[in-house]
């Protein structure tokens, strides 16, 4: 759940700080798949389009997390969140794998509410 806020607070920081924190936190090999049929699998395509305009607000609601062993763990949930001017509400699902020691985000998914 933390580094899934911390994403949101990227994001919502600007395009510099939410390519940054994404560099770092990204798995080798991940899958981002959004709303409108659209799915990334480059990583450098992913990281780039987290460069776009900053949300203003959001809110995570009802978070569950869940281990899948000792290193993979997803976490499904929530968010209302804003950019400019537009609300915007989905449920997500993120699932976390652990490469080299650290949580690194392999599969992201929205899915609109």
């Amino acid at each position: 759940m933390a580094l899934e806020t911390e994403g949101w607070h990227a994001l919502c920081a600007g395009p510099a700080e939410a390519t940054a924190f994404y560099s770092k936190v990204l798995a080798r090999e991940p899958v981002i798949m959004l709303t409108g049929g659209l799915r990334i699998t480059s990583r450098d395509q992913i990281i780039e389009s987290m460069g776009g305009p900053p949300w203003s607000a959001f809110e995570i609601i009802d978070p569950k997390e869940s281990l899948l062993g000792s290193d993979a763990g997803f976490l499904t949930y929530k968010v209302r969140a804003d950019r400019e001017r537009t609300p915007y509400t989905a449920l997500l699902s993120s699932v976390y794998v652990r490469e080299g020691g650290e949580w690194k985000l392999a599969l992201h998914q929205h899915t609109p509410y």
